[in-house]
């Protein structure tokens, strides 16, 4: 892969003077719009250069690894092949940085500026986006020099072969852990202190035979045995299951120095991509709807109309059978614009059953566009389409679900019921192809094993990938792992000890313990 030249650093190629002046254009637009965004710095690059920031996840200073380079091969394939092309890239930053490609139609320059002023609006209003790192690309370099460091020290190959292993594992972490405190730390002192108070408090009573009715047996012994379970509980390892793997792995595997800092690397990023993960559909439905608005009401000549709609329509296309977060995103910022705007929400709007009246509906309320940027502000994906999916946008859109025929080895159309359609959509959202897995117990069978309990909904996990993860986990933990999940409706218990994974029935496996 080719080396990325060290102006990439800080200093871009710069724009010409046309896209300069594009730029403040837009960049004035888009605050008369109310869009409020961190600085953002364009910058000029090939699509070699392209597709290498998109291998590094738009952050070229990077720690090195050939995962990046395989992907930029990819990229690379695919443009040359005429099967993909980057438009642009943009990341959370601040100074925000947005790369452009240089090959572009100047009207497809503008509409990607004004995409990327929208997208750098929701970076820096969104709330699940408030946690993360804003210095990211100086992280990123130091992140770099100390896996640069350690190779030098232990070698390459030892290096990026635990690389490669983490890596395997960076999707096992709690992306809502930045938001919420799951647990709190039980001290030494807690924990020695709640064994030493074993005793059931009583009521006092100086009549012996009031005794069994003022302090009746039965609740003694359910005190004993809920101070018994509190105890118990405090003891456990972990106390609670603990979603987040990696930062269990982190904390309590048997890791020199050195392999704790590699895992704490790869943390950190995962984390750091979490929040777009959590909110793709928002984020891009944000910018294009921005774009839209800039582009059709303010930027837009005569000559540029056709090439703009023959771009745009292409960002919007919905597939058959898959979904389009552009698409998706900007018609329900719509569909929610319109409604607040007719005052179509509250207690009448709810109440009223008449499908004529319901056409006719609109009070003037005009909170639309105040709405939309509330919106913005406070959701992730998961609760946007679950507060604001309606069963008229889903009609509108022609939305159904698929299932699988084994008869004909066919997807075929399942519903087209609003209800079906929400909670496949919020499902499929919900996991984003990624299981729950939980530590369970991290001295399972008081033996140092790990064991992690895999939280079912409705999908069996791929055995083949549950068998690689196992053994990179047991190289991780150093001493064998245990997966407790479902298969076909039956529990079952999949262990790795390091040179191999087996498969029993849980009920047979708990009897033996």
């Amino acid at each position: 892969m080719a080396r990325i030249s060290n102006r990439f650093l800080r200093e871009g190629r710069q724009l010409p003077s046309e896209l300069v002046e594009a730029r403040e254009q837009i960049k004035a637009l888009a605050e008369g719009y109310g869009l409020d965004f961190f600085e953002t710095i364009y910058e000029m690059v090939t699509y070699e250069e392209m597709n290498m920031l998109a291998s590094y996840g738009g952050f070229p200073t990077r720690y090195p690894h050939w995962r990046f380079g395989m992907e930029y091969i990819q990229m690379q394939k695919s443009y040359e092949y005429g099967l993909s092309k980057i438009y642009e890239m943009v990341i959370n930053t601040d100074p925000s940085y947005a790369y452009l490609l240089d090959n572009n139609l100047v009207v497809d320059q503008k509409l990607v500026m004004a995409h990327v002023y929208g997208h750098v609006d929701f970076f820096k209003n969104n709330s699940w986006f408030a946690p993360t790192n804003r210095r990211m690309l100086d992280q990123m370099a130091n992140h770099a020099t100390k896996v640069r460091k350690l190779m030098d020290r232990h070698g390459s190959a030892e290096v990026e072969r635990f690389i490669d292993r983490v890596l395997s594992l960076d999707n096992l972490i709690d992306p809502y852990l930045p938001h919420i405190q799951r647990m709190r730390a039980v001290s030494e002192e807690e924990l020695e202190a709640a064994e030493q108070d074993g005793s059931v408090g009583k009521l006092r009573t100086e009549r012996s035979y009031m005794e069994p009715h003022i302090n009746p047996p039965e609740f003694l012994r359910a005190q004993r045995d809920k101070k018994a379970a509190e105890l118990a509980k405090l003891r456990h390892f972990p106390e609670e299951p603990v979603r987040d793997v990696l930062g269990f792995l982190m904390q309590h595997a048997p890791l020199p120095r050195w392999k704790q800092e590699i895992v704490q690397i790869i943390r950190d990023e995962a984390y750091y991509f979490a929040p777009q993960g959590q909110t793709k559909i928002m984020n891009e439905g944000w910018a294009t709807y921005w774009h839209t608005k800039m582009m059709t009401r303010d930027i837009l000549s005569d000559a540029e109309v056709i090439d703009y709609a023959d771009h745009h329509s292409g960002t919007v296309y919905q597939a058959p059978g898959k979904l389009n977060p552009y698409k998706m995103g900007v018609e329900l910022y719509r569909h929610i614009e319109e409604r607040w705007d007719k005052g179509r929400y509250g207690k009448d709007w709810v109440e009223c059953t008449d499908p004529r009246e319901q056409r006719r509906w609109d009070t003037g309320a005009m909170e639309g566009r105040d709405k939309i940027f509330e919106v913005r502000r406070t959701h992730n994906d998961i609760t946007f389409l679950d507060t604001f999916l309606t069963a008229d946008f889903c009609r509108e859109q022609g939305f159904f679900t698929t299932k699988y025929d084994p008869k004909t080895k066919r997807w075929a159309i399942d519903s087209h019921e609003f209800a079906d359609v929400k909670r496949q959509l919020l499902q499929m959202l919900a996991s984003r192809g990624t299981p729950r897995v939980y530590v369970t117990d991290g001295n399972f069978g008081n033996r140092s094993e790990l064991l992690l309990t895999h939280q079912h909904e409705g999908l069996d996990i791929q055995l083949d990938w549950a068998s690689v993860t196992l053994a990179n986990l047991v190289g991780v933990w150093d001493r064998p792992v245990h997966l407790d999940t479902l298969l076909e409706g039956k529990p079952i218990r999949l262990t790795h000890d390091g040179s191999q994974v087996t498969r029993a029935d849980r009920k047979e496996t708990e009897a033996d313990e």
